[in-house]
Parts: structure tokens; C-alpha cells; sequence
């Protein structure tokens, strides 16, 4: 075992809600480490739809999953976070009144007060297209998420699903796109209305193709998608030309070692009651889309919330002797301070 890394905290998950957690606990002079199990911060946000348009964040009009993602890491800056990338945490001992020991799969081993989960789903991945030989394109010419938008530029593009990933991809991609196909089992979306009212002008203008039906084989050779043959809910059969394929089948979600953390769970998720978030294990957070409580709704704005009331409670453990005075950072000099703007 190697040496244990003291922290005041241990974040569990790098996306905007842990990410907006550093920033509320280093104003109240809690110190921080990140783990992740992807390669990099930001979470789905990041690894899912970095260039897909977010419309509700507080204040912020429009801004890309990889924008909020940078404005966040610009934010906590002043608070130099320790980030531990592409490790799963695997155990959390209780060592104190509260104090963990949490261990990740490489082996790393940290000594904390607090550990705030903030693992979004847990692990996830995108569910496999279910078509025959599908795996010989995927990451050549099948993709379950776009990370590059010029990616697309000038290609025949087959999407496939129903939901709003499909309908906003679509949507967003068909000006770049050659040409874009839309494949859905049935005449009937899942998607936002407004999407799905976009996506039918396309179409009845003749600016996309839609098709009812499902893909049930790939044509084309060491890797490179050339065609998709359709079937429609007639039970005719159609091929269509296509250079790239984007299947949104939904995403798997996997809680993982969370599930042994001995931490109460509910229907996967974590309950949490409402006045810091704290789990049934004292001294343990739950934030984001991993908690569950009545009312709860799975927005980033929300996770923000309970980040800044989690970092509230988090300082009775870090400090159990000081009393926290709340304060602004529009009007508290010594918050500015902090911030490096003062």
C-alpha cells in the first residue's frame, strides 16, 4: 500500500458538480482532491457532448459542455486542486469520527474528513448498436458520441435513435453534414418537441431523410462505413449510402464499487437528505445525478446548489472548532482575497 495522500476532502467524479464543489469549499479554506475514472475533467459533459449547446446554466445563455468545463476550471484556479485521472475508487474505510481511508483501483491512497460523491451515474458507457459486425466500425466509422463537430463536415451521416442526443445531434450536425439520415424504430420521438418539430421541416423540405425502421447490417470494408442496409416497419428493405454512423441507443450505467462503499442505496442511487446532502454514512456527500431525494431533479444547476450546501456542513467536520460566519464574495474582502481579486 503506498502512502496515504491527507486531504481535508475527496471528490469522487470531475464533472461540473464536483468541480463546482472545489470552488465552494476552497472559500471556506477546504482543501481538495479530485478522482476520476475518465481520461479527463468535465465528466459527460466532457466526454459525451463537449461541443453540444447547454441552455441553462444560470446566467450563461449558451455554452458547450468542453466551455463549461474550461470556465469551471478557470474558476477553482485560485484553489489548486489535485486531480487523479483515468482511477476508479474501489474501498472507503472508516478510520475516525469522521475520517476515510479511500483506496482506487491503481493502488493510490488517500486519508480524508469528507468525501463528496459526485460520480454523475456512476461508470457509464453508451449501449452497443444492436447490428451484426458492428464492432469491426466502431471508432473508425461508428461513434456513440461526438467529440469533434468538423469531425462530421461533408459526410453522409446515419444517426440513429429517438431520443434528444439523436434529435440534437441532428439537428446540430446537419449544417456541416453532406447529408444526414435519421433512423427510428417508430414515428414517434422521445426528444424535446421543439427538436422534434426542427427535424420534420428538415425533412419535409427535402434537407434530410428520415426513415422508420431499424439498421440491420453494415456495408463497407476495414472499417470504413460505405452503407447501411434499413428495414422498415413494412418489412421492406432499403440501403442507403453513409460514410459515418451515430447510434443513440442511451447510455448503460454501472454504480460500480459504489455499491460496496456501505453507503444505503436506493433503485442505484444515493439518498441524501436535504439540508447538505449528506448520505446515510456521516461525513459522506452525495451530489449530482448519483443522488435521490423527493423533488430531486437531474440538472447540472441543481448539483450546483447542493454542492454550495454540502460545502457548508463539510466544514463542521474539516473545522469542528471554528465557527463559519457566511459571507458574500461580492462584499467580503477576505473572499476576494481568496479569489486573487481583491
Amino acid at each position: 500500500m503506498s502512502e496515504a495522500i491527507k486531504t481535508d476532502v475527496l471528490i469522487i467524479g470531475a464533472g461540473p458538480c464536483g468541480l463546482f464543489a472545489v470552488f465552494e469549499l476552497g472559500l471556506l479554506d477546504i482543501k481538495a482532491h479530485l478522482v476520476d475514472i475518465l481520461d479527463k475533467v468535465g465528466g459527460q459533459c466532457a466526454e459525451l457532448y463537449p461541443e453540444k449547446p447547454i441552455y441553462d446554466i444560470p446566467g450563461i445563455p449558451f455554452v458547450t459542455g468542453h466551455g463549461l468545463t474550461e470556465a469551471l476550471m478557470e474558476q477553482i484556479k485560485p484553489f489548486h486542486p489535485n486531480f487523479h485521472l483515468n482511477e476508479m475508487v474501489e474501498k472507503i474505510e472508516k478510520i475516525g469520527d469522521p475520517a476515510f481511508r479511500v483506496t482506487t483501483d491503481a493502488g493510490k491512497v488517500f486519508e480524508c474528513k469528507v468525501v463528496v460523491i459526485s460520480a454523475g451515474g456512476g461508470s457509464f458507457q453508451p449501449k452497443r448498436a444492436p447490428v451484426p459486425g458492428v464492432e469491426a466500425y466502431e471508432g473508425t466509422s461508428v461513434f456513440y458520441s461526438v467529440r469533434k463537430m468538423e469531425q462530421f463536415r461533408d459526410q453522409d451521416l446515419l444517426i440513429v435513435g429517438g431520443g434528444d442526443s439523436a434529435l440534437d445531434w441532428t439537428l446540430n450536425l446537419h449544417p456541416i453534414a453532406k447529408r444526414i439520415t435519421l433512423v427510428h424504430r417508430r414515428d414517434d420521438f422521445r426528444a424535446a418537441p421543439h427538436s422534434v418539430e426542427q427535424m420534420r421541416a428538415l425533412v419535409a423540405s427535402g434537407k434530410m431523410d428520415l426513415k422508420i425502421g431499424q439498421v440491420t447490417a453494415l456495408e463497407g470494408a476495414n472499417g470504413s462505413l460505405a452503407g447501411a442496409t434499413i428495414k422498415g416497419n413494412d418489412n421492406a428493405v432499403s440501403t442507403i449510402a453513409c460514410t459515418a454512423m451515430l447510434p443513440f441507443f442511451g447510455l448503460t450505467m454501472k454504480l460500480g464499487p459504489v455499491a460496496n462503499w456501505g453507503i444505503a442505496l436506493e433503485h442505484n442511487l444515493i439518498p441524501v437528505e436535504t439540508s447538505a446532502f449528506e448520505t446515510s454514512v456521516p461525513g459522506i456527500f452525495a451530489i449530482g445525478d448519483i443522488n435521490t431525494y423527493p423533488g430531486k431533479l437531474k440538472l447540472i444547476l441543481c448539483g450546483f446548489h447542493e454542492g454550495a450546501l454540502m460545502a457548508q456542513k463539510a466544514h463542521r467536520y474539516v473545522y469542528p472548532d471554528k465557527r463559519l460566519v457566511f459571507q458574500y464574495t461580492t462584499s467580503s474582502s477576505s473572499l476576494q482575497k481568496k479569489l486573487g481579486v481583491g
